[in-house]
């Protein structure tokens, strides 16, 4: 079929496929390309051959290209969407819309393009430019599971509307029934189905599931209304110990812990509503309350395992008493006793005397007081005034952190976590499919089936205390370089500032923020 011709060339077509022969050369190149425009439907395959082809006279045909269908709709991979392609000119498009627009329908009806179909507004096509036809319906993802827990008031001095700290009301022990509502997780929805441009469904993408982190001994799941809804199993008070919600026992005292009750040790929380007498010892796993508005005086050993300690009036140590919490301790006044805190140590009106260390100290900075004693902290130290008039040394340190040394601990941990985190993927499989069949297990396979639950359970709480170790000294590292000693009103001559290895004594009376500048300590 001749498709165009000239006094330079004719151009035919033949099975698709486009030749060009040359009766005359010196034809422009330039000028060759108003002619293709007239013809959308002619595809250069080989410049190089038609510039040669031009150049001289050629009694036999040459391949120059292919003769394209002036329909053509192309699939993507994934066939989520499909694009036509009109090779024809504007004008020809403009005065054959109604046959066009048959002619897509039966090409679509041919490559079995059955969803997603698209109009089509033939003045906006462009030809060989490709107009998107068909648009699948791509799969929904489901919604993730929601998980809400029971919330724990914070635990922080109330401020009352004079703008001073009353730490005699604190909320320090969230107590609960047995049965209580703990938290609840709405399971991940399964999501909705898509289509290809085929018709063909694809599958929902389910959202994501997630456990409920709780203590399995104080704690259990059950369904209702289509949640799985945690409550308590015991009466106790609420607390939340690496991630996990966990409900301790709670003994509560009605007066003092004393020759009547002798020491204390107690695997829960312990609520004193006295106080503790001289020379007596309380321990507990979880929080301690001592809730006697006179405080605490010549106790021996005040000691919470992993929760915080709360004491409503001070502590007049008598230079014997040793209070110890895993996480914060909270009290009005502190004289002569040593102070150990695994987080903060928050104190309302001074120490006198005393030995403090906590990640961070914080004592009233509008009014509080240290006075004499030492007060070692990782992060910060926070006071109103340090020493007195009488140039009493007070000593106020800032441990930093070896970033190698922290670093090298770090990789020690993570590896011995991945280890036991691997270890937890094997139990469970082992639990997982001995659980379907435990009807069947003889006596000592029983005993291997509880012996395995019993080592996941171990594994469990090492890993997730192990993960809490590093947390917290990642947190560490992220605040290296930010520790600060904040003395807000007065900081008396004789006290001693100390971050990592420089150190001062003050001579002259000051205030304000004390921190290392450019590897030296601002004093």
């Amino acid at each position: 079929m001749v498709v165009f011709i000239n006094d330079f060339f004719e151009i035919t077509e033949q099975n698709g496929k486009v030749y060009l022969k040359t009766m005359k050369s010196g034809f422009p190149l330039k000028d060759f390309d108003a002619i293709l425009r007239s013809f959308p439907r002619i595809k250069l395959t080989n410049f190089a051959v038609l510039k040669n082809v031009l150049s001289k006279e050629n009694a036999t045909p040459v391949e120059v290209g292919q003769w394209l269908p002036n329909l053509e709709i192309e699939v993507s991979r994934d066939k989520m969407s499909a694009s036509l392609f009109i090779h024809e000119t504007p004008d020809f498009i403009r005065r054959n819309q109604q046959q066009l627009h048959a002619q897509i329908t039966k090409l679509l009806e041919e490559q079995r393009i059955v969803h997603g179909i698209l109009p089509i507004h033939m003045e906006n096509i462009m030809p060989g430019k490709a107009i998107l036809i068909a648009q699948g319906t791509p799969p929904v993802k489901g919604e993730d599971a929601k998980i809400t827990y029971l919330e724990i008031p914070e635990r922080k001095p109330v401020i009352r509307e004079d703008g001073k700290a009353d730490y005699y009301d604190m909320n320090f022990i969230f107590e609960i029934q047995e049965g209580s509502w703990l938290g609840e997780k709405i399971p991940p929805q399964s999501g909705q189905e898509g289509k290809n441009v085929y018709g063909e469904l694809l599958p929902a993408v389910p959202g994501r599931d997630a456990p409920l982190k709780y203590d399995h001994k104080s704690a259990y799941e059950c369904e209702e209304d289509g949640k799985v809804v945690l409550r308590s199993r015991i009466s106790g008070v609420l607390e939340r110990l690496q991630g996990q919600i966990s409900v301790n026992h709670h003994l509560p005292i009605n007066g003092d812990v004393g020759i009547e009750t002798g020491n204390l040790e107690f695997d829960g929380s312990i609520t004193i509503r006295g106080t503790v007498q001289n020379s007596f010892s309380v321990t507990a796993k979880g929080d301690i309350s001592i809730e006697g508005p006179e405080g605490v005086s010549g106790a021996k050993l005040i000691k919470s395992i992993d929760g915080d300690i709360f004491i409503r009036g001070g502590i007049f140590g008598l230079g014997e008493t040793r209070i110890e919490a895993g996480g914060s301790i909270f009290v009005k006044h502190v004289n002569e006793a040593n102070l150990i805190a695994g987080n903060e140590i928050h104190i309302g009106f001074y120490a006198i005397g005393s030995y403090l260390r906590a990640h961070s100290i914080l004592v009233d900075e509008r009014k509080g007081k240290i006075i004499g004693g030492t007060a070692i902290a990782n992060s910060q130290i926070v006071t109103a005034i340090s020493g007195n008039r009488l140039e009493r040394r007070t000593e106020l340190i800032i441990n930093s952190i070896n970033k190698q040394e922290a670093y090298a601990i770090i990789q020690e941990k993570a590896a011995h976590l991945k280890t036991l985190q691997e270890e937890v993927l094997s139990l469970e499989e082992q639990v997982g499919r001995l659980s379907s069949i435990v009807n069947r297990l003889n006596t000592q396979q029983i005993a291997a089936f509880e012996q395995a639950k019993l080592k996941l359970k171990q594994y469990n709480e090492e890993a997730l205390e192990i993960d809490h170790e590093i947390k917290q000294m990642m947190n560490d590292l992220r605040n290296v370089g930010k520790e600060e000693i904040y003395v807000t009103k007065e900081a008396y001559p004789g006290t001693y500032i100390q971050i990592g290895k420089k150190s001062s004594i003050l001579s002259k009376m000051t205030k304000g923020k004390f921190a290392l500048e450019f590897g030296e300590l601002n004093v």
